[in-house]
């Protein structure tokens, strides 16, 4: 904290360049990590606010899954992340018309902050998982960066379009149920979908959280790993399936609220300040300057 004020103090008072600022900034420091620190594997801070020790990367092409967007650097994750989603994909395979998974986004080398995209991400610890089915695990390089996977939504997410099947929601169940994992994001309409259709077992549904887009892709986040100290989860689920909460989603998307008038006295917002080195976990300065 200390140093971070004294890096913005500097910058006001130009005792130091926009260049040396401009290094500090940590997703230009992680981002530029091609491979992972030589550590033993540990996830440092929290989903939102870390780094990753030790990380693994997931096989380009598996058995069952093939890793898409490769240009990133991005199939780098926890050990765990890694198992947990072979794993997966697995299941996936037994699934009619899937032939495993595609694997969009886990983290970096070394985790941390992104150049592009995700706040969070950065300890190996969360992944994406396309809504495409797999017909065929033998995508090159280029198809990988030039294919897409499909939305599911309808109405704004307030409900599944006619892409969504029951292995989706298979798929999203087994990943529930599997002990490793703490939450998977998905859009509103996805969960309430899946409250109607489910007729068995409910408590897997707790961990299936409505959230902001998460149509073309479900995001998979995982527990802390067992004695992985130095790791933050995030504040437990409520209890319930949460299914009344994923309705009112549904509801507040389907009867927004009026617009207001813009107050032309409210302070204009700040623009929000760039995660530094000093923001992370200390242990992160010796995942970035490993070996």
């Amino acid at each position: 904290m200390v140093r971070t004020l004294v890096l913005i103090v500097s910058l006001a008072l130009g005792l130091i360049s926009s260049g040396q600022a401009e290094a500090e900034i940590a997703k230009k420091q992680f981002g530029a990590m091609k491979a992972p620190a030589q550590l033993p594997p540990a996830p440092f801070g929290s989903y939102a606010k870390g780094c990753l020790a030790g990380g693994e990367q997931l096989p380009e092409t598996g058995p069952t899954w093939q890793a898409m967007r490769l240009s990133r650097n991005r199939n780098w994750g926890h050990p765990d992340t890694i198992d947990f989603l072979e794993d997966l994909s697995a299941f996936a395979a037994t699934q009619p018309g899937w032939k495993g998974l595609y694997i969009g986004d886990i983290s970096q080398p070394r985790g941390g902050p992104m150049l592009t995209g995700h706040a969070s991400h950065q300890m190996g610890l969360d992944a994406d998982i396309w809504m495409l089915p797999p017909n065929r695990l033998d995508l090159n390089r280029k198809e990988r960066e030039e294919i897409s996977s499909i939305s599911m939504r309808r109405a704004n997410g307030a409900y599944v379009n006619s892409d969504w099947t029951r292995q989706h929601h298979e798929i999203i169940k087994a990943a529930a149920s599997d002990p490793r994992v703490a939450r998977i994001f998905v859009f509103p309409g996805a969960k309430v979908q899946m409250c109607k259709d489910e007729k068995g077992g409910r408590a897997w549904l707790r961990k299936v959280r409505p959230w902001y887009g998460h149509h073309y892709h479900f995001h998979v986040r995982l527990n802390c790993p067992d004695g992985a100290r130095g790791c933050q989860d995030q504040d437990a689920i409520p209890a319930g399936d949460g299914c009344k909460d994923a309705e009112k989603w549904v509801h507040d998307i389907l009867n927004p609220p009026p617009p207001r008038k813009p107050d032309p006295n409210a302070p204009k917002p700040k623009p929000k300040r760039e995660l530094t080195l000093a923001d992370l976990p200390k242990q992160c300065t010796n995942v970035l300057r490993s070996r």
